[in-house]
């Protein structure tokens, strides 16, 4: 992910680890813990969006707001960001949004024990207990940002090996812990992970119980589309509930300015400010 801003040798060499297989699996994504709440309406952005390590500079932002792209990924917190964030202040949020950009908020919690990405690793022992507690600081992080409840938090999970069963119980464990703690505070559930490994842990789950109800899955196949490559059941993430990033380290300009970005299809919940 373009959090970590690992080479594309490495990002591939980590996508491959976890193996390529894509194994179809069943079952809608079901958000049990939201349906006692009164939850403000989701707000929804289709089309072209990008994600790129550290939010660019408003003068960056007006430039590149050309209509090619309509959202950008905003990475809000996490033991593992990858980056600092100079420009990503609640005016900086203010300011973008008043342009027209839609923001996808985006938290780098710990990383599973089998895997490659981050420093900070998932431990079964404690799985449930910080995935509660990095939900509550993805929120305060959120709201200090002005994006407000009913948002999407999008939880970063890198590639790993989902072959080894206690390593993957125990990302599921942190993920249905911070899911379900998201959900306490009226945060939508929303999760990045490769079609490979990490999101196929997500898509292919038996349990739905907590698991995100937002999927933004990663297959670099240069397809802008959320339908035509998507390898699960067809009655999966429907809804508005699906994003895709089709493609990474995209050196390109616009209004003049340069960046390098990875690409995404996006038609999912996006930040609620203002």
């Amino acid at each position: 992910m373009a959090g970590h801003r690992q080479s594309k040798k490495r990002r591939y060499t980590t996508w491959a680890v976890a193996g390529a297989a894509v194994v179809a699996g069943a079952g809608i994504a079901a958000q049990t813990s939201m349906a006692a709440t009164a939850w403000p309406a989701q707000k929804t952005f289709t089309g072209r969006a990008f994600d790129t390590c550290t939010a660019p500079s408003e003068a960056t932002m007006k430039a590149w707001h050309t209509g090619f792209y309509g959202a950008a990924a905003v990475y809000v917190g996490g033991k593992n960001r990858g980056c600092n964030q100079p420009n990503l202040t609640s005016k900086w949020v203010t300011d973008v949004t008043a342009m027209g950009w839609k923001l996808i908020p985006l938290y780098v919690g710990s990383q599973p024990s089998c895997g490659s990405g981050g420093s900070v690793k998932i431990s079964a022992a404690t799985a449930a207990s910080v995935g509660r507690s990095e939900a509550d600081d993805a929120v305060a992080k959120a709201s200090a940002l002005g994006i407000k409840a009913g948002s999407p938090i999008y939880l970063d999970m890198e590639a790993y090996d989902t072959t080894n069963t206690s390593c993957n119980d125990a990302v599921l464990t942190y993920v249905r812990a911070f899911d379900k703690e998201l959900h306490a505070k009226t945060y939508r559930a929303g999760y990045y992970g490769f079609t490979s490994s990490s999101a196929k842990a997500v898509a292919t789950a038996t349990d739905r119980t907590d698991l995100p109800g937002n999927l933004w899955y990663a297959l670099w196949d240069k397809q802008n589309t959320t339908t035509a490559d998507w390898p699960w059941g067809a009655t999966q993430f429907t809804g508005h509930s699906r994003a895709h990033q089709y493609m990474v380290n995209s050196k390109e300009a616009h209004g003049g300015v340069m960046l390098t970005v990875d690409r995404d299809a996006w038609d999912a919940p996006v930040a609620i400010t203002g």
